[in-house]
């Protein structure tokens, strides 16, 4: 089974498993279609976070393909500009691009497909083209103005013939093509092995012509950002080479005879792990699925847990993150009694280990004229708005929650989560002899000194991508995840409560209406926040919608089909089992299949 957010990624995937290839060979197939499927969702100069299951070594593992802050991106640096945030556009917040070491790295220990076999659907499409879907168009339309004015090397790539692609047109992009055909070639003549040629791909990457490429990029030019101003990047060629993806342990928590299973704090994952350990004191089975105190005790939780994301979250490399006291029953105990019958307006962190939390001094909600970072000379369109349903993007490309997921099972039991995301056209200019751009990953460090989160060099950025996994009774069960930002771990928890504790199927679980909280910091710039604001789908229960603002709420209600991107694989435990996949309805886009 595979299940993806595009169906050209699900279809590529698939044709992998039906030609002999495991999960993994689908999985890194498939994560490179995105790449072109949706470019306005993910690129070659993002990041992407995998967990995964080996049914040869029996265990689950997290794959980081996080790249790292450049070695000059200290606070100083930023504080220099006259910047108080990190821009959200541009090549100051670029971090080393991860994505291509974290697929390379899964392939080359687990897969068994060749480089070249795993990249020849990509180079395909970026050569003869994808259909341009509402989105995309969508999306290059509203930067449209900004490539043409300040970012020509984006427009050549992504303003066909100077105009906008209409949806159902054709995209190509020949030089991204040009360029993964070239690390074929000099893979190819580096290694007669498998293994060798992913590892010769993977140093003409860091350390040859890709990253000779990006750092010459980077140091030249500077371009206009988020800002409001031009910036040029602090990236290196000495960065790149300096960083590999790794293999970590997950992080677990035991919820209701399920093991889920996330990516350490560098990532929000442990989030979805904290409102499990809140809402394991509750009776959410007996208050009814998606009933008023169901949703109220899911939104209640889901703050306490954000607010403690923002006070302890970091690369625990550089930070002391006290996972073991956040998730302990002591402690969610006293947080729980937080949980009244009203809505909370206050962010609100606890004090794990007896340690006093620390919050970032935080903008003030919603309106651009709390912003900081941005230029009084040329301010930014949409600063502050709230993201729901599809991302949105602003005049300036900068965007929140962008992003893509695919999920694999194969025959032999493997199983893939992972979530790519970042280097998407509209994240900063268009690196021309590539055809990619850089990531904007660095945005969400802090420009504050002692915080977990704060801006250091070689630290990752306390990234919101957030695949997820969960075994039953010791074996695989169940991969998913969702594209959304800061809503990935309220969407895909609303998704897995509905499996657990509604008795839904995986694809009743993906429909049924979604919900999210916007009362926390937003990750993305300029890192504003909607205290109390409760977004849920027009299709809930008019009566729920009512309950929710009489308990003081701030709900604002959207489109029927406009919340969540989530896609699953599911295997059951017992021998002799069934696979099962759901793909998200949302956007006529996501794609589940598999026999």
């Amino acid at each position: 089974m595979v299940a993806s957010t595009h169906w050209l990624a699900s279809a590529a995937g698939m044709s992998v498993l039906e030609r002999g290839g495991n999960a993994f060979d689908a999985a890194v197939t498939a994560g490179f279609v995105l790449q072109v499927a949706e470019p306005h969702l993910n690129g070659p100069g993002g990041e992407v976070p995998i967990l995964l299951w080996s049914e040869a070594e029996q265990r689950p593992f997290v794959v980081c393909g996080q790249g790292v802050a450049p070695a000059a991106a200290t606070i100083e640096r930023f504080t220099d500009l006259g910047l108080d945030v990190v821009p959200g556009t541009g090549l100051l917040p670029a971090t080393v691009p991860g994505a291509f070491g974290g697929w390379m790295l899964m392939l080359e220990r687990w897969g068994t497909w060749s480089l070249a076999d795993v990249l020849e659907p990509a180079i395909s499409y970026a050569e003869h083209g994808v259909p341009v879907v509402e989105r995309i168009s969508a999306t290059i339309g509203t930067v449209e103005r900004l490539f043409a004015e300040d970012w020509p090397t984006s427009a050549a790539t992504w303003l066909p013939h100077g105009r906008v692609p209409e949806p159902g047109s054709r995209l190509t992009n020949p030089v991204l093509a040009a360029t993964y055909r070239r690390l074929v070639a000099e893979a190819t003549s580096a290694s007669t092995t498998r293994e060798g040629q992913i590892a010769a791909a993977r140093d003409a990457w860091y350390r040859g012509f890709v990253a000779e490429e990006i750092a010459q990029f980077s140091a030249g030019k500077a371009w206009r950002d988020s800002s409001g101003e031009p910036h040029s990047g602090l990236l290196t060629g000495d960065d790149l080479a300096g960083w590999t993806a790794t293999v970590e342990e997950p992080l677990t928590f035991d919820y209701h005879g399920h093991t889920v299973c996330k990516t350490g704090p560098w990532g929000q994952g442990p989030v979805f792990l904290q409102q499990l350990a809140l809402l394991s004191g509750f009776d959410l089975s007996g208050m009814g699925h998606l009933s008023p105190d169901y949703v109220h005790t899911v939104i209640e939780s889901a703050k306490l847990a954000f607010a403690d994301r923002e006070a302890w979250y970091g690369d625990p490399a550089f930070s002391d993150v006290p996972m073991a006291g956040l998730l302990s029953e002591a402690y969610n105990a006293e947080r729980r009694a937080l949980v009244g019958a009203d809505a909370s307006y206050g962010l609100r962190p606890g004090a794990p280990d007896g340690r006093a939390p620390r919050l970032p001094d935080l903008p003030g909600p919603g309106t651009v004229s709390h912003a900081p970072g941005v230029s009084r000379t040329r301010r930014t369109a949409g600063v502050g708005e709230p993201t729901v349903g599809e991302p949105t993007v602003s005049g300036d490309g900068r965007v929140r929650g962008d992003t893509c997921h695919v999920d694999v099972v194969d025959r032999h039991g493997n199983m893939v989560s992972a979530t790519p995301s970042g280097g998407w056209l509209q994240s900063s200019p268009t690196i021309p002899s590539l055809g990619f751009c850089l990531g904007t990953r660095g945005q969400m460090f802090w420009l504050q000194d002692g915080l977990p989160a704060s801006l250091r060099p070689g630290a990752r950025p306390r990234t919101t991508l957030s695949p997820s996994f969960a075994l039953r009774d010791g074996r695989p069960w169940l991969a998913f995840g969702t594209p959304g930002g800061d809503q990935q771990d309220q969407w895909s928890l609303s998704f897995f409560l509905s499996v657990v504790h509604g008795g839904l199927g995986l694809q009743e679980a993906v429909d049924a209406p979604m919900f999210h909280s916007e009362h926390f910091p937003s990750s993305f710039f300029p890192r504003g926040s909607l205290p109390g604001v409760l977004h849920i789908e027009e299709r809930a229960d008019p009566a729920l919608v009512s309950e929710l603002r009489r308990r003081g709420h701030q709900v604002e209600v959207q489109g029927p089909w406009s919340l969540g991107r989530l896609s699953a694989v599911a295997r059951d435990t017992a021998p002799g089992g069934f696979l099962h996949a759901a793909a998200n309805p949302r956007g006529a886009q996501g794609y589940a299949v598999g026999r």
